[in-house]
């Protein structure tokens, strides 16, 4: 049985430990206000920026489809498809972009998002696909090392996280999919995605090339149908639009990632906090109960001390 003495330091111990995952989870629920207004700013815009693109798209599709002579729907198709991140290509090779974190102590926040992006990877690969990843933070590249993934670290990305950070890792991710020589043909991003402080879901998105509107998207847009004109014309509209989308889609995922990572490590830390109080008390109550052994035993030892004199 342990002694008092080892008792005493463990329950100190404890107490130290409970104290610091107390304050963590107070900071990352404060970080965690500011990255949910962060969000709720900049869903509307990434929203309103998808439509207008899917609006633009969506009435050549619609011109297309309402020609009949074939001369004129090849020259359409020809400038559907003008804008290379609108081009859509047999998916040989494939990127995965893994949004980590630089730090742990966020319970399985980072496991679950290893593991799909690893399930991901086997199952492309199986199909014969070419896989790259393009892992964001630390946690991601320590994993995927160990697995001898093929990967490209982008470090730094949570130390400054704003519209440049974004802009300089959607040009990094642009630059696979434009590049000349083997171009990626699909992008995709594994991360995170934020609901509340307690429940994140892990997604997998494509990114690139810009998707097609859904069918429940499309259905809005012809409740909405207008006739738009464009100024400039529709080449340079794509030209600015598409590129914005990106970066816009890339910012999203990024601060989504950011709450998610905040909001697992505010849970795993009350969590700890609340163990570290439990065992507080277990270690208490072993405590009393040694002590009260102990003054037993030396009463006992008295009384027989006494006995014996008497005798």
């Amino acid at each position: 049985m342990a002694s008092l003495k080892e008792i005493r330091k463990r329950i100190v111990s404890v107490k130290s430990t409970q104290k610091i995952t107390r304050a963590m989870k107070m900071v990352a629920g404060a970080r965690l206000n500011r990255a949910q207004l962060r969000i709720t700013e900049l869903r509307p815009y990434a929203v309103k920026t998808k439509q207008v693109l899917s609006e633009v798209t969506q009435q050549a599709r619609q011109n297309l489809a309402e020609v009949n002579e074939e001369a004129d729907a090849q020259a359409l198709a020809l400038d559907d498809d003008q804008h290379p991140l609108l081009d859509v290509r047999p998916e040989r090779r494939v990127m995965l972009v893994v949004l980590t974190s630089d730090r742990g102590l966020c319970g399985g926040f980072n496991t679950s998002i290893c593991k799909l992006a690893e399930k991901q990877w086997r199952e492309r690969e199986a199909k014969g696909q070419q896989v790259k990843l393009m892992v964001v933070g630390r946690k991601g590249r320590d994993y995927f090392t160990r697995r001898k993934a093929p990967i490209e670290y982008i470090p730094d990305v949570w130390n400054n996280l704003d519209w440049s950070t974004s802009r300089v890792l959607a040009k990094t991710v642009l630059g696979h999919f434009l590049r000349s020589d083997a171009p990626v043909d699909a992008i995709y991003f594994v991360y995170n995605e934020f609901k509340s402080a307690m429940t994140q879901d892990v997604v997998c998105e494509a990114l690139l090339p810009v998707a097609n509107p859904t069918e429940e998207e499309a259905a809005n847009d012809e409740e909405h149908n207008v006739e738009f004109l464009f100024e400039p014309s529709k080449d340079g509209l794509l030209e600015q639009l598409v590129p914005m989308y990106v970066q816009i889609s890339i910012l999203r995922a990024l601060f989504e990632s950011m709450a998610s990572e905040l909001g697992a490590r505010m849970t795993a830390m009350d969590a700890a906090t609340n163990n570290a109080g439990d065992m507080i008390d277990r270690l208490t109550l072993k405590y009393n109960r040694a002590r009260q052994a102990a003054i037993t035993t030396e009463l006992m030892e008295i009384i027989g001390g006494s006995e014996a004199l008497k005798g």
